[in-house]
């Protein structure tokens, strides 16, 4: 390996090379209509997305933690 290969390999890691290539997919026009997903905007998660806040559900907790989301309460019962 080269030097430019080594540098290449210590920057990327091979999940997020395929995790931006995901991304970049879902940006594009969808082939067909009906196959467009959601995906979160701030980690680009697939699964667990939430309409009404446009965001995954893993960053929704994040985000009402730290008190970053208005009217979000913790429940208590």
């Amino acid at each position: 390996m080269s030097n430019l290969d080594t540098a290449y390999c210590k920057h990327f890691k091979e999940g997020d090379l395929a995790k931006k290539s995901l991304i970049a997919k879902a940006a594009r026009a969808p082939k067909f209509g009906v196959r467009a997903y959601n995906r979160c905007p701030i980690c680009g998660r697939p699964r667990g997305f939430i309409r009404k806040a446009g965001i995954c559900r893993i960053c929704f907790r994040d985000l009402a933690s730290a008190g970053k989301l208005p009217g979000v309460t913790k429940s208590s019962w």
